[in-house]
């Protein structure tokens, strides 16, 4: 009787809004095997941007999204949980759409489209990173390069899908697989309390809190962001195991 080996679940990463593969420039060198989808291009819906996922990944994923990516992957929990060993959530919220979010967003789509795609970034980025080092360009201009090639269309149809999104706390508690829940101390768009929240309702979540970033956690603290997706893959598959907060 020949015995079928079951292939290994292989990394996959899920970027945000503006942001394609090269966000995890740092992680693609830590783990050269995973699988990285290239930004969402038009999907201009979550559960879009979820069936891509699911049409173009591999069998068996540990699956890691930023930021709206996140979202994206508590979509393919939805739609195939069958698919994934693990899950990370990194630098995101579960919450629906809040007072004048929407206003916020479509006033940086008009400003991109009267005033050039890099206009929006001048105004969309510096928030994103940790108030320390937004005066440093060299982090600070490969983010704007990247979100400035991504594109206004794209940014155009990514904010059509976010204020769109499904409701997804309800997932939570459902979800079966070791998670890692991920943040920076300094990220204000998506603060700690809000990774709390979201690892304090998946049964066995670790929440690491990770120091002297903010939102674009893959790139301010690289370092810090792949030791802990290392101890996360780590993790045998099908277990919960209860590791509490790290900060």
């Amino acid at each position: 009787m020949v015995m079928m080996s079951v292939e290994a679940a292989k990394p996959v990463f899920l970027p945000g809004l503006l942001c394609d593969s090269r966000v995890f420039a740092a992680q693609m060198r830590r783990f050269p095997d995973a699988f990285v989808i290239d930004g969402f291009g038009a999907c201009d819906s979550i559960a879009a941007m979820a069936r891509r996922v699911i049409a173009t990944g591999p069998d068996r994923m540990s699956l890691l999204g930023h930021s709206m990516g996140a979202r994206v992957a508590l979509e393919v929990i939805r739609l195939a949980p069958e698919r994934v060993e693990r899950l990370a959530l990194v630098s995101t919220g579960t919450h629906m759409i809040r007072p004048g979010e929407a206003e916020k967003r479509h006033a940086l789509l008009a400003l991109g489209q009267e005033q050039g795609a890099a206009a929006l970034i001048d105004r969309w980025l510096p928030p994103m990173v940790a108030p320390a080092r937004r005066a440093d360009q060299a982090l600070i201009m490969p983010l704007h390069r990247m979100a400035v090639e991504v594109g206004i269309d794209t940014y155009a149809a990514q904010i059509a899908a976010l204020l769109a999104r499904p409701e997804v706390e309800c997932l939570l508690p459902r979800i079966a697989c070791p998670t890692l829940v991920a943040v920076g101390e300094d990220d204000e768009w998506s603060p700690p309390e809000q990774h709390r929240f979201i690892a304090d309702r998946i049964p066995g979540a670790h929440l690491k809190i990770i120091a002297g970033s903010g939102h674009m956690l893959p790139v301010e603290a690289p370092d810090a962001l792949n030791e802990a997706i290392a101890d996360w893959l780590e993790t045998p598959a099908g277990s919960i195991i209860t590791m509490g907060e790290d900060e």
